[in-house]
């Protein structure tokens, strides 16, 4: 197996920079279109041979160093007690949005290995077919609250502040029991036998940095301190450039960074006993293969000083983008780093 990524993650010397994409299996790709067009979303998550064929498509397509198993974050907030449904339109809906202790109360902590046996299966089949190692992950705990006390995405977030400002005891258990699912559900997949897992924190750039060190960072630390030092441990913060250093606190072996700051300048409020991950805007490959090959040697110059770096883009890869930048953004940091 090449496992460059991983020892990017640990800090350890490599020929090269590894890289891979957040949501690299995706609508951008054909192939996962044509798989997607015979069934719902939700569906393709559930079916594990599906979600094995989707995760290996940008693997083999792009060339990347990493595949990342196939699914969604919400996954594990069903068998916790809530309906979900995808909209084209509207994206995610959680139905009885949790608002009041009753509500709460109802939730129960899933058993990952009964509640969503099609991840540990999905898992299985690709450790048989895979050459690159295979990251696990989950949503972080505030992110998944969000979504369920809003019902959804949504726009300023008043449900979920309003808890936790109004209700600080009711959203604390709600954290706690969002916390211990999270933590099964991430030893499940460690259980499988994936190589790393990544933490995926969608919605922290939307607190101050006083109440995301309050209300988001203690739960991402009770997880990370769960497995930390049994495998590489990544914590993506999306939109929290402004509050590095305390999104360092986590205790994550890697820091996955979003494109609203210069990756120098990171690393520089990090420090180089942490690892780092991304960060070229995804528009960027809406651009020339110049200008791509140019937004890379820019990357990879200023991650000189790091203790690893692992490229990625600083979120999602959009639907709009064409396979072929993808590949020439591939192949350009590894020929550009291998000099």
């Amino acid at each position: 197996m090449n496992d460059t990524f991983l020892r990017a993650c640990r800090g350890e010397k490599t020929d090269y920079t590894p890289v891979w994409l957040m949501r690299q299996a995706g609508r951008y790709l054909p192939e996962y279109q044509k798989v997607r067009a015979k069934v719902d979303f939700l569906t393709l998550c559930k079916t594990p041979e599906l979600a094995a064929e989707v995760t290996i498509q940008p693997v083999d397509i792009l060339k990347v160093d990493a595949a990342i198993l196939f699914s969604d974050i919400l996954v594990p907030i069903e068998p916790m007690g809530m309906k979900l449904e995808f909209s084209e339109s509207k994206g995610p809906i959680l139905y009885d949005p949790i608002r009041k202790e009753v509500d709460v109360l109802k939730l129960r902590t899933i058993k990952a290995q009964e509640d969503v046996p099609f991840v540990i299966e999905a898992i299985k089949i690709l450790l048989s077919k895979l050459n690159v190692p295979l990251i696990g992950f989950s949503g972080a705990p505030f992110t998944l609250a969000t979504y369920m006390i809003e019902g959804g995405s949504s726009k300023n977030f008043v449900n979920t502040k309003k808890m936790m400002f109004q209700a600080p005891e009711l959203y604390s258990r709600l954290m706690d029991k969002i916390t211990d699912t999270v933590i099964d559900y991430l030893q499940a997949q460690i259980d499988a036998g994936v190589h790393a897992i990544q933490v995926f924190d969608s919605w922290a750039g939307i607190l101050s940095p006083v109440d995301f060190e309050n209300y988001a960072l203690p739960y991402v630390q009770r997880i990370i301190k769960t497995f930390k030092g049994r495998l590489p441990v990544i914590y993506f913060a999306f939109n929290g450039s402004a509050m590095l250093d305390t999104i360092k606190k986590s205790g994550a072996d890697v820091l996955g960074l979003d494109w609203r700051i210069n990756i120098a300048d990171a690393i520089k409020i990090i420090g180089n006993d942490v690892a780092v991950q991304g960060n070229l805007d995804p528009c960027t490959l809406l651009g020339s293969r110049d200008l791509i090959k140019d937004r890379v040697e820019r990357i990879l110059n200023g991650s000189k000083q790091a203790k690893g770096h692992i490229f990625n883009l600083g979120h999602g890869i959009l639907p709009e983008i064409p396979p072929e930048n993808a590949i020439s953004m591939v192949e350009a940091v590894h020929e550009l780093s291998l000099k």
